[in-house]
């Protein structure tokens, strides 16, 4: 088993969730939304991010607003839509009652390995 590979997976499924609820907070340029997730290790390749935010664009759960720049090209800003806040709910309970359930399955003792085998 690669566990590396499983924790990344872990975390691209849990990525939606993340940008979603940054992007809820406020207005924010994409580079700003890299360095959050970065710093909470939720993020392995920027590549990740783009296409991620495009779908959530597709989906109408995100939108953009391009602002000029004086030190350089223009920027994209993100914002949540209605569908996002909508969608965001929706994560949210499900994160919850994930939790609730890993947390059932997890607490249980692992019992010890016996002696006879």
């Amino acid at each position: 088993m690669n566990l590396t590979n499983t924790q990344v997976q872990m975390r691209k499924g849990l990525l939606e969730y993340c940008v979603l609820h940054i992007i809820s907070r406020g207005e924010i340029y994409t580079s700003d939304l890299i360095d959050e997730l970065t710093q909470a290790e939720m993020i392995v390749v920027e590549g990740t991010l783009y296409p991620l935010l495009n779908r959530l664009k597709t989906a109408a759960l995100v939108s953009y607003r391009w602002v000029e720049s004086d030190a350089g090209p223009p920027r994209k800003y993100y914002s949540i839509t209605e569908e996002g806040h909508a969608a965001l709910k929706n994560l949210a309970s499900t994160w919850k009652g994930l939790v609730q359930s890993i947390t059932q399955i997890t607490k249980k003792k692992i019992p010890s390995p016996s002696k006879n085998s």
